[in-house]
Parts: C-alpha cells; structure tokens; sequence
C-alpha cells in the first residue's frame, strides 16, 4: 500500500530545498537582501502558483484579466489582475452551431467566458472578448450584447459590473427588473450581483421615488437622499417610464405615502 501522506512529505520537501536554491541565487547573483529575496519568492509563488491550482482541461485555457476589485477608475494598465480558467470549446458547442448558427454559437461563448471570469474574480472587457478570444470585431460584440440585454440577459464584462463606457447601468437593469416583479434572487442570479446588492439598488430607488413624491423643491432630491444628482436623475427617468408589475406599483405608492 503506498503512503501517501509519506509522498506528500517528500513533495514538501522537495520545495522546500528549491525554495531554498532559488532565495541562495537572488542573494547572491542579484545581491539581495534577505528581507527582499524572500519577497520575491513570496510574489513568485503567488503568481505561479495559481498555474498549479487552475488546471486547464480539453477546451480550457488559462488568461489574465483584470480584477473585480479593480476600481473603475483604474487604467487597465494599472488594475490589479487575476488568473482565471476560461473555457472556448466545450461540449454541445456544435449543437449550438448547428442549431443557431455562428452567431449563436458566438454569444454562448462570450456569456460563458463572461461568467466563468466573473466567478473566479475577474472582469473581461469587450476589447478582450472582440481581440483575445473570439477574433471579431468589438462593433459584432456590442450587437450582440444590446440583443442579449433585450432578452433579460446580463453579462457581466466589466463595462457594465462598473458602470464604465456606454453600456447600460447595471443599476438600470436591476430596478427594472424588480419593477417588472422579479424577486431579489432571481435577480441576482440574472444580473451577476449579490442578492444584498439587488436589495441596496431598489432600496435607494424606493427612497428617490418617494422623496421625488413628497418633496416640492425636486432639486434637493438628491440630497435628501444621499446620492449624485447623476443618480437620481437615471432613477427618475426610471420611474417616470418603466412598466410596473401592479403590487410593485402598489409598494411604491405604499412607501411614497409614509413619507407624509
């Protein structure tokens, strides 16, 4: 019977002495300190050692992207990155492709790669989809995203998660929805979000909405409510054109009257 715990050991082991060759080498081929050389072995293992825990399988392969935590304000070149595993090819594509063509095949894939980023921490962007994966044109994709946003459909590439360029509010999206009388976690599920973000959007248009109501002078709605007057108005204009499920008409009216 092998022991496996014994091999385990033999594999730490050998790390160990490599670890050891590699921090030898930076202080006395780089001259660093001892201080610095175990930085760097620290960074390498953090970097490198994410190859070992994202296996790629048949149809996969592995891509840096740009981090969800990077702000959006952050050039892409000084965004924090992070390694995700994205999946190309995988089965039942060419059923996709038989049935609904290229172009159905084309927006499985970018929803897929979108999602799969997403749930690993990162953000893809339309450059990356249109250059680095699906080798068309970013003027294809954006098509395809205001049809699959006709749909209901989400995807969450970092243009929408951060309210960047000119894709559509994600915020937007999710009041609409819940006016439409979708549930928070469906919601949620659709849209990329946290079902206590769902519930933080359409808690502070509840708030617009009826402080627009109540209040004579419209210009301090947005300071009685604690957001951008950018804010306000996109919630406004929501308000004034959306289609409303009639119980979310009704929670609406509801919240506007305690306001008295």
């Amino acid at each position: 019977m092998i022991n496996n715990s014994r091999i385990d050991q033999y594999k730490r082991m050998e790390s160990k002495r490599l670890d050891q060759v590699f921090l030898t080498r930076l202080r006395h081929g780089l001259g660093c300190s001892p201080f610095e050389a175990d930085a760097v072995l620290r960074t390498h293992h953090d970097v490198y050692g994410a190859l070992q825990q994202l296996d790629a399988q048949p149809g996969q392969f592995l891509v840096s992207v740009v981090s969800a935590e990077a702000p959006p304000q952050a050039s892409l070149e000084e965004a924090q990155q992070v390694l995700v595993r994205l999946t190309l090819d995988a089965t039942g594509d060419l059923d996709v492709r038989r049935r609904d063509g290229v172009v159905g095949l084309r927006r499985l894939r970018l929803q897929r790669m979108a999602r799969e980023a997403f749930d690993q921490g990162g953000l893809l962007t339309v450059e990356d989809l249109a250059l680095r994966l699906l080798n068309c044109g970013e003027r294809t994709l954006n098509r395809d995203l205001a049809d699959l946003r006709a749909e209901g459909i989400e995807v969450p590439l970092r243009s929408t998660i951060k309210d960047m360029g000119r894709a559509v509010s994600h915020r937007s999206a999710i009041v609409n929805r819940w006016l439409r009388g979708e549930e928070y976690a469906a919601i949620a599920k659709a849209t990329c979000h946290s079902v206590r973000s769902v519930q933080a959007y359409v808690s502070c248009f509840r708030r617009i909405a009826a402080l627009h109501r109540k209040t004579p002078e419209k210009e301090l709605v947005p300071f009685l409510a604690g957001v951008s007057p950018t804010l306000a108005r996109e919630y406004l204009e929501i308000l004034k054109t959306a289609k409303m499920s009639p119980h979310r008409r009704k929670e609406i009216d509801g919240a506007a009257a305690k306001k008295k």
